[in-house]
């Protein structure tokens, strides 16, 4: 959008004069959010495909704090400066923010995307910000995990490591 590099790391007022370019130039947002906390081809899968379902993709990633409190003592692996520019990065990715918030609802009523992505590991009542979302025509999409990979289960084999 005009003034804004593709895949740029935006804070929360960035964000919100993306979104209103973005939509004013009549295209469309997808929001997907999480701690992508060490980046594995099943996180480049699902953001490829959350990508599909709009002309624009934004990744809300949880701050540090927010991921030591999901994830626990140890977590996160890397910081979350490093983590968005790891995401912001990626081909699919638009544009990145981080959110300190227990939850990304600030972000997806301040952005108001189209479309509401999440794995398929989440039931749709289970989305935060699926009614919001649906309330204002939006729509939320469930994408597929790809078995085998997950960060847990990636630093758990590493920690087994002799």
């Amino acid at each position: 959008m005009e003034g804004f590099s593709r895949g740029e790391v935006l804070n929360r007022d960035q964000l919100r004069q993306w979104g209103e370019a973005v939509h004013a130039a009549g295209r469309t947002i997808a929001f997907t959010n999480g701690c992508f906390d060490l980046l594995h081809s099943g996180h480049l899968a699902s953001l490829t495909q959350a990508s599909e379902n709009a002309d624009e993709l934004v990744v809300a990633l949880n701050s540090d704090a927010s991921v030591l409190q999901l994830k626990g003592p140890g977590r996160p692996l890397l910081p979350e400066i490093d983590r968005a520019a790891l995401i912001a990065a990626l081909r699919p990715v638009s544009a990145v923010t981080i959110f300190a918030e227990p939850t990304p609802l600030e972000t997806i009523l301040q952005i108001r995307p189209d479309v509401l992505v999440k794995g398929s590991e989440y039931t749709e009542e289970d989305i935060v910000g699926a009614p919001e979302v649906k309330s204002w025509g939006g729509r939320v999409v469930r994408v597929p995990m790809v078995p085998g990979w997950s960060t847990s289960q990636i630093i758990a084999a590493i920690r087994q490591l002799p």
